[in-house]
């Protein structure tokens, strides 16, 4: 059967939309080209169509997959905790083991409140920051994402004529874009400047590094700088570590970095593949939940989950870890410049830990408006390729890397870069390859 038909996964999608909008559950997936393929399961760093196509997975569902598919530690325990309950509405030994663990590799911190997703932990430190300081209003940087919700999905990819708010989808409060003030990624004195002359600034909530546009690395001193500069003016500082939390380094950006912000929120690797959500930060803040501040959720740090936290964080923990996530990483980004380089295409390839990304059509991606630059259709084309030659990408050229990868599987990556890429520049990618109109 051909890997360029897929009839399985079109079927199901066909079938999918009579009953999901658009036939997916995240409406991101909907734009996948040549269209969502739908999988029955996954090992290692491989994962399997229902066509039966096997493919090296650089998706890691979108990033959780920290561990890889069917890691035996956390299979296990997920196993027994599910035979025992899945959530109990009470307390449980997990609660205080995984906050334990969490706090011992982020240990500038006193305290962890559970949560289930990013989007819901980002809105839960934005309100402590507000009931901390008594302001309502808040700073973000441009192309940051920090989850779909009205107040924070703004400035990442929709602006004005002159870059300025605009919401980013169909439905969103106009009240949002008021709340919120967009300063330039890495640009310290424009937000020393906000900071000075708007007293109403409850928080600053950046990505560390910016992985959502274009896994740009800080400049120099930038998280210094802010640090000193939200102190100076009694700004609570949130680092959005959903991506770089357990992933760059044991304790994230800022082990990584050696700047410590007053909270930190992390999701997606931090249950290896489940849903959860925390947010580590300082007693004096994150204790204001217990002072009048609603942190609410059913399912907020149910042992389901918290099981999945404590055994992800073991596996973490094994030695080697974060120096094979660098070394493997490095040298996927290396393979990749080569490929871009033979032949002749213009492109960027960024990389910190387990983390590339690669950008067609740009000689680096320092900013994000070089992000916002590169070459979205040709990249597009690219991934379809590599989709037919057992490759699995993400769309906007991200790829992830879990533990369960291996130098063979990397080896055999930067080779089918090196033909797809090859073919692209010479156009001759085979026309079942080109992405559907």
């Amino acid at each position: 059967m051909s890997k360029t038909e897929w009839p399985e996964s079109k079927r199901m999608w066909e079938r999918a939309k009579r009953s999901l909008s658009g036939g997916v559950s995240t409406g991101l997936r909907a734009a996948a080209k040549p269209h969502p393929i739908f999988f029955t399961g996954g090992e290692g760093a491989t994962m399997t169509d229902v066509d039966g196509n096997v493919y090296i997975d650089y998706v890691m569902g979108w990033g959780p997959n920290i561990l890889g598919h069917g890691n035996a530690r956390l299979v296990r325990a997920v196993t027994e905790q599910i035979s025992r309950g899945a959530t109990y509405g009470s307390g449980h030994r997990y609660e205080f083991e995984a906050a334990e663990a969490l706090l011992a590799i982020y240990p500038d911190f006193e305290r962890v409140l559970w949560s289930n997703t990013g989007t819901e932990a980002d809105l839960a430190a934005l309100r402590i920051a507000r009931a901390a300081t008594g302001r309502q209003r808040f700073v973000k940087f441009t192309g940051h994402y920090h989850g779909w919700s009205d107040t924070m999905l703004l400035g990442y990819r929709s602006f004005d004529g002159a870059g300025g708010l605009v919401p980013e989808t169909r439905g969103q409060s106009a009240d949002a874009l008021t709340q919120v003030e967009l300063v330039p990624w890495g640009d310290a004195a424009a937000l020393r400047a906000l900071l000075e002359k708007d007293h109403d600034i409850a928080a600053v909530l950046l990505e560390p590094v910016l992985c959502n546009s274009g896994v740009i690395v800080p400049p120099p001193q930038f998280l210094q700088e802010v640090r000193d500069v939200c102190t100076e003016h009694g700004v609570v500082l949130i680092f959005d570590e959903v991506i770089t939390g357990l992933r760059i380094s044991p304790g994230g950006a800022v082990e990584r970095f050696g700047v410590v912000p007053d909270m930190v929120v992390l999701a997606k690797a931090v249950a290896g593949g489940l849903t959860l959500a925390a947010i580590v930060g300082r007693a004096d803040l994150l204790d204001l939940t217990m002072q009048g501040v609603t942190h609410a959720g059913t399912y907020n740090g149910n042992p389901l989950v918290l099981a999945a936290a404590v055994a992800t964080m073991q596996e973490l923990s094994a030695p080697g870890v974060y120096e094979d996530f660098e070394r493997r990483g490095a040298r996927l980004a290396d393979g990749l410049r080569a490929a871009l380089s033979a032949a002749g295409l213009v492109g960027a390839v960024n990389q910190i830990g387990p983390v590339v990304q690669i950008g067609i059509g740009v000689e680096r991606i320092e900013t994000t408006a070089d992000f916002f630059a590169v070459d979205s259709a040709r990249y597009d084309r690219v991934a379809v390729a590599l989709l037919t030659r057992g490759i699995f990408v993400m769309p906007g050229g991200r790829l992830y890397l879990s533990t369960a990868h291996t130098d063979v599987q990397i080896e055999a990556t930067i080779t089918i870069f090196t033909e797809v890429l090859a073919a692209e520049a010479a156009g001759t990618l085979a026309a079942a390859d080109a992405v559907a109109s």
